[in-house]
């Protein structure tokens, strides 16, 4: 087969070799912060396969060579939508709400009631992926400040994907889903579809009123959201990160929160050897001010 013949559409996706995968590692990482290790060959060559058939390019190189064309700007992004990972479920890490829910919220309310702080509350979801996550905390929110309580709410949320940006925007997913939602949560906000959207559920209007989206690169500052926030949630994105890069994005999102705001990890993630800037108050959750921490849940 020669260089410029498109390969059929029944044939396997050509081999990706070692040094076009150092390409592509090289490339992602300048982009967007993130490493490809050597382990991730199969799964690059995987998600990549589909481009160069949509192209009619026969390489890996070939593909690379095109995605850096000088004003390629909209393959690039492209190309990282197709690595991207997008795994996610509503109320994952389920601690994490029950942090706001018992302790944060009403702290505020009564901060709040005591004229100390504002009637208002500013959430970054940074790394929203289909939108459960930002849906999750949306549904937490208006139980504890609900319509009507004099509270000012907004939820920012961003993913690298312009994809799983769309899809958040959507708040459209199957009703499989919804095993993770408490049933109290999931009638109170959620609609169930019908005819057509048989199977599946939809983010209820309550939810939709104070959510905006937006594609942002954790890696581009200057593509981020204006701050400040009261709660920021960075989970299980930066383990993607290089150790360079995660420590850059990290101090840029903590100049982010007041010192009165929360910072949430992934489960797998820490601060620990990378910035004293933010104290432990419960596991992978941080806050830039000093203060003793919450009573840990078994």
């Amino acid at each position: 087969m020669s260089g410029d013949e498109p390969w059929p559409p029944s044939a396997l996706p050509p081999a990706l070799s070692r040094s076009e995968l150092e390409m592509f590692q090289h490339l992602v990482e300048a982009e967007a912060g993130i490493h490809l290790s050597p382990a991730k060959n199969a799964l690059v060559a995987n998600r990549l396969s589909r481009r160069l058939r949509e192209l009619g390019l026969t390489s890996y190189a070939a593909y690379h060579a095109y995605v850096t064309t000088r004003g390629n700007e909209a393959e690039k992004v492209r190309m990282l939508d197709s690595l991207c990972t997008h795994e996610t479920s509503f109320f994952r890490e389920p601690r994490h709400f029950d942090l706001l829910r018992e302790h944060v919220f009403p702290e505020w309310a009564a901060q709040a009631a005591q004229g100390r702080r504002p009637r208002s509350i500013r959430v970054w979801s940074a790394g929203c992926s289909t939108g459960e996550e930002p849906y999750s905390l949306a549904m937490e929110l208006l139980e504890a400040f609900p319509k009507g309580s004099g509270w000012s709410l907004e939820i920012v949320a961003t993913d690298l994907s312009t994809w799983a940006v769309k899809r958040a925007e959507e708040g459209l997913w199957s009703l499989e889903r919804a095993r993770s939602i408490p049933q109290l949560l999931l009638r109170k906000y959620m609609l169930k579809g019908v005819r057509t959207q048989e199977g599946l559920m939809t983010a209820g209007p309550e939810l939709r009123t104070f959510m905006r989206f937006a594609r942002a690169n954790l890696h581009a500052p200057a593509t981020w959201p204006v701050g400040p926030f009261d709660i920021i949630f960075c989970r299980n994105v930066l383990i993607y990160f290089g150790a360079e890069a995660r420590a850059r994005v990290i101090q840029g999102l903590l100049s982010r929160l007041p010192e009165t705001g929360y910072f949430f990890l992934g489960h797998a993630e820490s601060l620990i050897g990378i910035t004293a800037a933010a104290r432990s108050v419960s596991a992978n959750v941080y806050t830039p001010r000093p203060g003793p921490p919450f009573p840990s849940r078994e």
